[in-house]
């Protein structure tokens, strides 16, 4: 299987997404809480993905999504983005450093929902010179 799917949110359960969106909440002395609308359709839609094959792009995507949802009082988009920034350290060595650093800002980009065109093109060029170094 290409490294590029596969269950890339297996190692965050939701308890751990919880455990990021706190300390980013404590750093900034914000309340950390579920919010009544948004915590559970978030979390319902990271657990039916937790365990899937998941294209690398389709998991920055569900980390959008969840972000949107709003799960949290605070910190969504930062807690989400950490997430997706953390996909891309276990393809880093596979990469140039810089290439890597960009992959990062990106994935940050789509899970906050601020992506550019010019990131989205750049993430798919990326993506298919890592699938043809790869295989």
């Amino acid at each position: 299987m290409s490294h590029l799917i596969k269950p890339w949110l297996e190692a965050f359960d939701w308890a751990l997404v919880t455990e990021i969106n706190r300390g980013l909440c404590r750093q900034k002395n914000a309340l950390h809480k579920p919010t009544s609308d948004g915590h559970l359709p978030a979390k319902t839609l990271w657990e039916k993905n937790q365990f899937t094959n998941l294209a690398l792009s389709a998991a920055f995507n569900v980390c959008q999504q969840c972000h949107r949802l709003a799960p949290f009082c605070f910190y969504n988009g930062n807690t989400f983005a950490a997430i997706a920034r953390d996909f891309v350290t276990e393809l880093s060595p596979k990469m140039a450093a810089d290439q890597a650093h960009v992959l990062r800002s990106i994935a940050g980009h789509i899970a906050a929902g601020t992506a550019t065109d010019i990131e989205e093109k750049q993430l798919d060029s990326i993506l298919k010179a890592l699938q043809k170094s790869t295989g």
